[in-house]
């Protein structure tokens, strides 16, 4: 009868888990059974299966954190740290903004008004021509349309060099270019600027001015 080769015995193979991770039995390692072969290819399936379970965690981590990760932003600045440039101007009370246009001729002239009840009626009136005379070398003075209001007025005024005013016995305007003593009626409305009292002066005679709203 011829021979049957015998089949090896599990105890002369290398484990199949072994085998298929690479892996050889260590050196003086005594073989082992089908048993304990069975719970060593069980243990590296769970094994790997960690394994490749945390690297999908933590490549999903890693994929969140990058899709959600913001640039830190620069804080933006509030109303009140932008500097603000306001070139808002309101007339003063004390009415210096209130300027009126004088013409004699080819001559232009300006004053500064106060602000009073006077001027205010005087503004309201304007434009208006005016036939002026030359009164006592001192002034030019020629009436009005209408009578300007009084509210809050002096009974008189000593006018100075360069005053505008207004002579309420004869409805005049005024302008001093000389020096006026005190006289009751006289109201002071503003002050001719610049060189202006001098330039009128000059002005010989009786004079026709146009007054308009600066």
């Amino acid at each position: 009868m011829s021979r049957q080769e015998l089949p090896a015995r599990d105890d002369e193979e290398e484990p199949s888990a072994m085998r298929q991770t690479g892996m050889s039995a260590p050196e003086g390692a005594a073989p082992m059974t089908g048993q304990g072969r069975a719970r060593t290819a069980a243990a590296t399936l769970i094994a790997c299966t960690v394994a490749a379970t945390l690297g999908a965690c933590g490549g999903n981590e890693a994929r969140s954190a990058a899709d959600t990760g913001a640039a830190p932003s620069s804080a933006s600045p509030t109303t009140s740290d932008v500097p603000t440039n306001d070139t808002t101007h309101d007339t003063t009370d004390d009415g210096t903004d209130m300027q009126i246009r004088i013409t004699i001729g080819d001559e232009r002239f300006t004053a500064t008004l106060d602000d009073s009840a006077a001027t205010q009626d005087l503004l309201a009136r304007l434009p208006v021509t005016v036939d002026m005379v030359d009164h006592g070398g001192v002034e030019k003075t020629g009436p009005l349309p209408g009578p300007l209001s009084l509210d809050g007025q002096p009974e008189g005024a000593d006018p100075d060099v360069g005053d505008l005013g207004y002579y309420a016995p004869g409805n005049d305007l005024v302008l001093y270019y000389g020096d006026q003593s005190f006289h009751p009626g006289i109201v002071l409305l503003g002050r001719l600027d610049g060189d202006d009292p001098e330039r009128i002066a000059a002005l010989a005679g009786s004079v026709t001015a146009t007054v308009e709203a600066g």
